[in-house]
This record gives C-alpha cells, structure tokens and sequence, in this order.
C-alpha cells in the first residue's frame, strides 16, 4: 500500500462552525492537538473514530447547488445512521438542510451542511 488516507478537508468560510456542525452529527473532538496540523482561524479539524475530517477556510468560497451542474457537489459524504428520525433532527437543528427526501425509497436522502456540501444519512426511516 504506497499511501495512508490522512485527512478528508472540506473547503468552506467558517473553518471551526462547520466542525461544530458535524461534531454534533458524528460525534468526536473538534480541534484536538495533533502534530500532523495546526489549527487557527483557517483550519480545523474533527477527530472522529480514527478518522480526522480538516475543515479550511476558503475568502471565495462557492457552495454546491445539488443537483444543479453549474454548482457541482465536486464530493459528498454517505453516513449510515442507526437511528434515523435523531439523525435527521440533529442535521436540521444545527443548520443542516434536506435536499431530497427519498420519496422513491432508495434507502438514503440528501441533505446540505449550513455552507452546502450535500451528504446523504442512509438507514431505515
């Protein structure tokens, strides 16, 4: 194997308030020391069950406009939930946004962090 997965790093204007919003969904340490980054005004990270998700703040950012192409989501993150209806008010109730409520039954929705990367919750709902 010729390389370790470090880091996920979300672009977005506020580095630590979209940490937060995640931390409240996935759990983890918003900002724990760690030698591998520095954390400021423009970086910071959430450590999550060994994983470590980089949030850097971007002057020009430009969120995505799922499912419009002229925004595109460029990524997105897919999070199995145990139980679903929590999950789904945790999102809303810290800025989060449903894009596509799955009225189809596909087994996931889409929803929009507060500064619009789309990510699904999939589960039983």
């Amino acid at each position: 194997m010729p390389a370790t997965l470090q880091c996920i790093v979300l672009d977005c204007p506020e580095p630590v308030a979209l940490a937060r919003f995640y931390q409240a969904l996935l759990g983890g340490e918003v900002d724990r020391p760690d030698p591998r980054w520095r954390v400021d005004e423009d970086w910071s990270t959430l450590h999550v069950d060994g994983l470590v998700l980089g949030f850097q703040r971007s002057l020009d950012y430009r969120p995505p406009r799922w499912p419009d192409p002229g925004f595109p989501q460029q990524f997105h993150l897919d999070f199995e939930v145990d139980d679903f209806r929590e999950s789904h008010h945790v999102v809303l109730a810290n800025g989060g946004r449903l894009l596509d409520p799955d009225l189809g039954g596909r087994g996931w929705r889409v929803y929009a962090d507060p500064v619009g990367h789309p990510f699904c919750l999939l589960g039983d709902y």
